[in-house]
């Protein structure tokens, strides 16, 4: 990959996308492409067909999705998972068609199952039940991990899937309804603070364990993974693609064969460290300053109570995080308080 290399980020609006696009400029990329919703909507096949006809963009970086909390992925079921199977199928296909030399596709750690044993290793995926809350979402970004997974087999395409655990960072959701609980208890306290409300509900008993990646981290993770490492690291072995074309991501191709079983080759992308949703909300209570009491309405639902990735393989890739939660939330907060200002 070129500094002029053309590279589409879809979703360059959102908490990841933004970062990532930050992070391809930091490093001297001059040739980023993007649309925004009004301009290609990702859900109309033949507007996704076009564009990669006539854009022809050299790597792609999936990061457009519907995403949001447990109230917005229980409500919306049929949304979530209808429209991020299409986001994904569109932009995918059209990247295998377009010969895209590289393609990221961006999912979640909700993929792994309710129960999986923590840490949560690649290899926990589809060995139990998802959790319920989430489903249709989890659904979607396994499907999308299979597709990349299935286009490299086949075709010999050079997809990789990486799965960030939760983000929180500048360009996050702050909506009350949507957004996640980091950026969703920031707001909270923010104007609890400001209203001098003595008391903030917080749903859930405060027991559940959560672990938290700075978005630049993450994007630092991903333009490190688009730059240096191909599918074939992302599992252990050797593989032909079964179609006689092009070879990106496989090896060397022969007569068609069948290939050896190639599973779990996505990566997670997290810290392997993790925190209550009791002293999330402390931290966030001091570094916003607020005085008031925290009281967590254990009628609502926690969801899962620990939900933590093993970033072993991220490792061994060569990369590992460097904010710490508490610098990156305070540096989210001043975010936030500057875009109150503008």
């Amino acid at each position: 990959m070129t500094k002029n290399s053309k590279i589409y980020i879809a979703g360059h609006r959102g908490l990841v996308g933004s970062a990532i696009v930050k992070n391809l400029e930091s490093k001297g990329y001059t040739n980023l492409v993007y649309r925004t919703h009004k301009e290609l909507d990702l859900l109309d096949s033949s507007a996704v067909a076009e564009f990669f006809q006539v854009e022809k963009p050299e790597y792609v970086i999936l990061a457009a999705a519907k995403v949001g909390g447990i109230v917005a992925n229980n409500t919306y079921r049929a949304d979530f998972i209808y429209e991020n199977l299409q986001i994904q199928n569109n932009v995918i296909h059209q990247s295998y068609l377009n010969k895209v030399e590289k393609l990221l596709f961006l999912g979640s750690t909700c993929i792994y199952p309710k129960n999986a044993p923590q840490p949560m290793r690649e290899d926990s995926l589809l060995t139990s039940e998802l959790e319920y809350t989430n489903e249709p979402y989890a659904i979607a970004k396994i499907a999308g991990i299979k597709m990349c997974e299935s286009y490299n087999i086949q075709y010999g395409t050079n997809f990789i899937s990486v799965m960030p655990t939760n983000l929180y960072g500048p360009n996050d959701n702050f909506d009350l309804e949507t957004s996640h609980v980091l950026p969703a208890l920031l707001r909270k306290m923010h104007e609890a603070k400001q209203s001098n409300t003595p008391k903030v509900e917080i749903w859930g008993s405060g027991k559940p364990r959560r672990e938290f990646l700075y978005s630049e981290d993450m994007a630092d993770a991903c333009v490190f993974i688009l730059e240096s490492r191909d599918f074939k690291d992302t599992y252990e072995g050797e593989a032909k693609a079964t179609h006689p074309t092009k070879n990106i991501g496989c090896a060397p191709l022969g007569a068609p064969t069948t290939p050896q079983e190639i599973r779990n080759t996505h990566i997670n992308i997290g810290t392997g460290v993790d925190i209550s949703i009791r002293e999330l909300a402390e931290t966030i209570k001091k570094i916003v300053g607020y005085q008031g009491e925290l009281y967590f309405n254990d009628t609502k639902p926690d969801g899962t109570m620990v939900k933590l990735t093993d970033p072993s393989k991220l490792h061994s890739l060569g990369w590992k995080h460097t904010v710490n939660l508490e610098e990156g939330i305070k540096t989210v907060y001043e975010w936030y308080l500057k875009e109150l200002n503008d």
